[in-house]
């Protein structure tokens, strides 16, 4: 054998040391991974019980929070075919007001569940959280200022709807602008104007709500006749109009109660007023109003009773004639020593013959 061979078949120290080192690094590697596989399947075990519970917790409130709203949308319909439930009841504003709520809630919880799930699995892999809440905390404080106005109205949003300040079909003075309510946001109201015009009024903005469709209304008219007239036969008249009208469609359903007189509200000269009161239903006050006057004024016709500004009264005796109607006023110029004659007598020509 040559000398060669043998070089060639002896093992170098260079290959010896490099099997022998991976060899070691193969074992450290196999230890390593034998004291830390439970500390990894605990870890990993624990981020998919966080993930599943927290899917299954979502999900689980998501349908509660459904089967809630639609609940509430059920008990509206029922009632909605009763007499009442015409009246006190709409439907379509008890839907939107459910749904606004029910949308609100499922994205609360989905944000409170997701981020406490998420900051729990950051905790599984041994993530120091301080910094990290107190950055987001910073630009939650950022993202605050900026966006105030956003909040505000998102913040007011939600309190109108969770407290039923209005809904939809209510006429509402906002002070920036009335009208009826056509659509209820989060963050913007619609409002439909007297004239036909959507107001667009930001829920941050309003300071105050007047809303006339709550409840019941006032209708108030007053009623002006002549201070001759016998306040007895008035209010008979008056009394017998408003029976009439109580005992009708459609406004037997719109006045909630007896038409008051509340009595003289002015005397003068040449008028008195008569104040009259009802209680209506919602919103339904103007259209009562317009047809009790109506109805009194062919009331007072039929009776006689005379209002301030109609026609004149006939004189029940024809009066005579002034004999001096015909007559010019006497002039001051008819006598002639009069001074306003002596004014107008010419001047005589001065005698030059003497």
């Amino acid at each position: 054998m040559s000398l060669s061979a043998l070089l060639a078949a002896a093992p170098s120290p260079g290959a010896g040391t490099s099997l022998d080192e991976a060899a070691e690094q193969a074992g450290n590697a196999a230890g390593w991974v034998e004291e830390n596989w439970s500390t990894w399947l605990s870890t990993g075990l624990r981020i998919v019980l966080i993930a599943a519970v927290a899917v299954v917790l979502r999900i689980a409130i998501r349908r509660a929070l459904t089967k809630l709203i639609d609940r509430m949308n059920r008990s509206a319909q029922a009632v909605e075919g009763t007499a009442l439930g015409g009246l006190l009841v709409n439907a379509e504003r008890r839907r939107q007001r459910s749904e606004a709520i029910g949308s609100v809630l499922r994205s609360v919880a989905s944000f409170l569940i997701l981020g406490t799930a998420a900051l729990m699995i950051l905790g599984a892999f041994q993530i120091n959280l301080a910094p990290l809440l107190a950055s987001a905390g910073v630009a939650g404080v950022a993202l605050g200022f900026g966006a105030r106005n956003l909040v505000t109205d998102f913040l007011s949003g939600v309190f109108m709807i969770l407290e039923d300040q209005y809904g939809v079909g209510d006429t509402v003075d906002a002070g920036v602008a009335s009208g009826e309510v056509i659509e209820v946001g989060l963050r913007v109201t619609k409002l439909r104007g007297d004239n036909g015009e959507i107001w667009y009024v930001r829920n941050g903005e309003v300071k105050r709500i007047g809303n006339l469709s709550q409840g019941w209304s006032t209708a108030g008219i007053d009623v002006t006749v002549r201070p001759t007239e016998d306040l007895d036969t008035v209010r008979t008249v008056i009394d017998e109009a408003a029976a009439a009208m109580a005992k009708e469609d459609p406004w037997n359903e719109r006045l909630w109660g007896p038409v008051e007189i509340l009595g003289l509200d002015s005397v003068l000269l040449d008028s008195m007023t008569i104040r009259l009161t009802a209680k209506t239903m919602p919103g339904k006050a103007l259209g009562v109003e317009r047809e009790l006057r109506w109805r009194i004024k062919r009331a007072f016709d039929e009776a006689g009773v005379r209002m301030i500004g109609g026609v004149p009264a006939p004189a029940d005796e024809p009066s005579a004639g002034d004999p001096t109607a015909a007559m010019a006023a006497p002039s001051a110029y008819a006598s002639a020593t009069s001074p306003q004659s002596l004014a107008t007598t010419p001047i005589p020509p001065p005698n030059i013959s003497k």
